[in-house]
């Protein structure tokens, strides 16, 4: 009895030294990485095209060839800087950003993470956007630009997305600005699976989510998930029988087509068929293949973050020791 009361004091003793060194080492990265000097260049391409009429048209083609093709005629361009639509999403943009400099000290504080776990990255160029609130492309990435499109961020409630579902009026709010940044640097950084395993698609969306946790680390989960309060804590709550739900019905390796949509891509709610779907968090495939990740790097910490994002989703799975 002595014995193990000793024993238990020991191994109390040991993981504290053990997790106070880990928090230890973990804050002086953060310090190291934090105190990077960075300062990324921000062209306002929203803000001088609103400004311009077609004497200005040469003079943005030289400050924005990326933008310009030639096999669109000038006389284009002319309309649209005539275009009342146009005009009014200009006017609604820079009411909602009249700057941009809290949003260019995230990107930079953002940039000094991923290139520190991902040192491949170049540091681009910040190009701000007004154009026709095409919600499926808010930021587009380059080696050299980061386009972001600012009239898909007016907030939920904004006219411009009246004609939308609920659930995606929810995404049009400058709260999710970063999470949006980070993830097409995510999608950069790794592949979609070969395999049509529901398994192998959660793990992908858990890797898109891990990349988040290292590279805006200050940002909630809700705000890397982009779910509400509710919606969090309803996955939280529920996880282990989410988890207990997917091996009762053998989808954990399944192919079945429908279980992306079901429970991976954007939507109101997750489809279980039961009655409780209308309370549940959307995309829940994605939020266990999360956990899954997490807790594979937790077991494995002397993988890079470079590596795991290239890593098979299936050893993932087996390494991660997955038990909600």
């Amino acid at each position: 009895m002595l014995f193990k009361t000793i024993f238990r004091v020991l191994l109390i003793l040991v993981t504290c030294v053990y997790l106070t060194s880990c928090d230890s080492k973990k804050s002086k990265i953060i310090e190291r990485i934090e105190n990077k000097n960075l300062d990324l260049s921000l062209m306002r391409f929203d803000r001088e095209f609103a400004a311009s009429d077609s004497l200005d048209l040469e003079s943005l083609k030289i400050g924005y060839p990326f933008f310009f093709n030639s096999a669109v005629p000038d006389s284009l361009w002319y309309k649209k800087m005539k275009d009342t639509l146009q005009n009014e999403i200009n006017h609604e943009v820079l009411k909602a950003f009249p700057d941009f400099d809290q949003e260019k000290q995230d990107i930079e504080r953002f940039f000094k993470y991923l290139k520190f776990y991902f040192t491949a990255f170049k540091h681009p160029t910040i190009v701000t956007i007004a154009e026709s609130v095409d919600y499926k492309n808010k930021v587009v990435t380059s080696d050299s630009i980061i386009v972001i499109s600012l009239d898909n961020y007016l907030g939920r409630e904004h006219r411009f997305y009246e004609s939308f579902p609920d659930y995606i009026k929810n995404y049009q709010d400058k709260k999710y600005l970063m999470s949006d940044v980070a993830g097409a640097y995510a999608k950069n950084a790794t592949f979609e699976p070969l395999d049509r395993r529901f398994i192998s698609y959660m793990i992908y969306h858990g890797k898109l989510l891990y990349f988040k946790d290292l590279v805006i680390p200050w940002e909630s989960d809700a705000e890397k998930i982009q779910y509400t309060k509710e919606q969090l804590e309803w996955a939280e709550s529920n996880e282990t029988k989410i988890w207990e739900f997917f091996i009762d019905k053998d989808y954990v390796f399944s192919t079945q087509a429908d279980l992306k949509d079901r429970f991976i891509n954007p939507a109101p709610f997750s489809k279980f068929y039961l009655e409780l779907d209308n309370d549940s968090s959307p995309r829940i495939g994605q939020y266990i293949g999360w956990q899954i990740v997490r807790d594979f790097m937790k077991n494995n910490p002397e993988i890079e973050p470079n590596k795991l994002m290239l890593l098979d989703g299936q050893q993932i799975f087996k390494q991660s020791n997955y038990k909600p």
